[in-house]
């Protein structure tokens, strides 16, 4: 017979044998946990690139990943060459501090009044609102920059905003003075160039890192980007623009009142002209009809006409029209006394 003992032994053992079999097992299923961790798919908006002992060993586009467990060899993620990632570049906002100071809180110094401002060509001031839409295309270059680039575009992209708007000015940015640069079509292709010229600017830039062997790994698509004046400023353009459509507005008005004098002018002037030639027409054939008599006897008179006939004429009509005055006075050129017709002698 088994005594007590015995029995207790025989449980104790097959305890101990029961915890080694469940510490084998989970031994065992760590181990094939750890040897497969690094066997994953990757998703089609993601590529691996995977690392062995720290150094650079290969990218993987999507599809099924077998790599080493770490920490032979570790994966990291990066999005696709077909995936857009936006960055908006917040060192060409105002600060928060100058904006406080706008809204009119005390500050000691002026070092903030230029937060957010950009210098133009033509020594004005702007506000560019920027936002960065980049592909990875070098997930090596990529990979060892990670941590630095970020900080670099944003660096980049402030530097060719600068050199941008100094190139340019006010008017080619936004439209500020649409009175000036209305008829000036190389001012408005110029401000849809703006995004464009800014890309090249920014994407120089990353050549001439990758050139040093400092690539970033990215590469700039678009650029969105708003431009606007600084909140002071608005109102005195706005106050200029609406004193400039004013003054429009007044020279086409005194233009219209001058063409309806012009033509008022012109039509009393032909009526002038129109009467004084009908009453020249008139006064000419009246003149012509009174000395026709005697015209027509001064054509007909030949060699052998009476020479006394013109006077005889002449006296009689002198004579009717001096009957209608109220009284003559006739003066002898070659005498100095007076001569008072009807008079009493």
């Amino acid at each position: 017979m088994h005594t007590a003992g015995d029995r207790y032994s025989t449980a104790q053992h097959q305890a101990v044998h029961l915890v080694s079999v469940l510490l084998s097992a989970m031994m065992v299923l760590a181990a094939v946990v750890w040897a497969t961790s690094n066997i994953r798919e990757i998703a089609p908006q993601n590529r691996a690139v995977v690392l062995h002992l720290g150094a650079l060993s290969r990218a993987q586009e999507s599809g099924l990943l077998w790599a080493l467990p770490a920490p032979f060899e570790s994966v990291l993620l990066l999005p696709d060459a077909g995936t857009v990632l936006e960055r908006r570049i917040s060192g060409l906002l105002r600060s928060p501090e100058a904006q406080t100071g706008e809204a009119g809180a005390a500050s000691e110094n002026d070092t903030l009044a230029g937060s957010g401002y950009l210098l133009t060509g033509d020594a004005s001031v702007v506000q560019l609102d920027i936002r960065i839409f980049y592909r990875v295309t070098d997930p090596f270059a990529y990979v060892l920059q990670e941590q630095h680039v970020l900080p670099a575009l944003d660096r980049i992209v402030t530097r060719s905003a600068v050199v941008v708007c100094a190139s340019r000015d006010l008017d080619s940015i936004l439209v500020a003075r649409p009175e000036l640069v209305a008829s000036d079509s190389d001012v408005a292709a110029r401000r849809e160039r703006l995004r464009a010229d800014l890309v090249s600017s920014i994407n120089a830039s990353l050549a001439a890192l990758k050139s040093n062997g400092m690539s970033l790994g990215i590469e700039i698509d678009r650029a969105d980007v708003q431009s606007a004046l600084p909140a002071a400023s608005v109102s005195a353009f706005d106050a200029v623009l609406t004193a400039s459509q004013q003054a429009e507005q007044a020279i086409a008005s005194a233009q219209n009142d001058a063409e309806k004098d012009r033509q008022a002018a012109d039509q009393q002037a032909d009526r002038i002209v129109q009467v004084a030639e009908a009453q020249s027409s008139e006064r000419l054939a009246k003149a012509r009809t009174d000395t026709a008599t005697v015209t027509g006897f001064a054509s007909a008179r030949g060699a052998d006409s009476d020479p006394g006939l013109l006077w005889r004429l002449y006296r009689d009509r002198v004579a009717k029209i001096l009957s209608q005055a109220g009284s003559v006075v006739t003066v002898d050129p070659n005498d100095a006394r007076l001569i008072l017709q009807g008079a009493d002698k």
